[in-house]
């Protein structure tokens, strides 16, 4: 069987300064229907932006991404937790190509 070609640019490693606890989120009581996959990117810009305060301008600049690179991260992110929050849905994280940094290495 003969690989599939990818469309487009490939995606560049981000900077990151926080990896979640837990890699999965459940409803509890709901039996399992479907699942959503959140990046460890688009988790980071949500935190960035959603409850540290930061401008997208900031955060992409923390991240070492352009700043559309942030609204499309951050954008994928809040519609998969919306959605799994109004269907029900279990959450998935995990990282994908990535740099790790401590919050006090900026």
């Amino acid at each position: 069987m003969q690989e599939r070609k990818r469309r487009g640019r490939r995606k560049f490693a981000r900077w990151i300064s926080y990896i979640p606890p837990v890699s999965t989120y459940s409803p509890v009581g709901a039996p399992y229907k479907r699942s959503v996959v959140l990046t460890y990117s688009e988790i980071e810009a949500m935190r960035l932006v959603d409850v540290m305060g930061l401008t997208q301008e900031e955060a992409a600049a923390r991240m070492g991404v352009s700043r559309k690179t942030l609204w499309f991260e951050l954008k994928n992110g809040r519609k998969k937790v919306t959605e799994a929050i109004l269907n029900g849905w279990h959450i998935e994280i995990r990282g994908e190509n990535y740099y790790y940094r401590s919050e006090g290495d900026e």
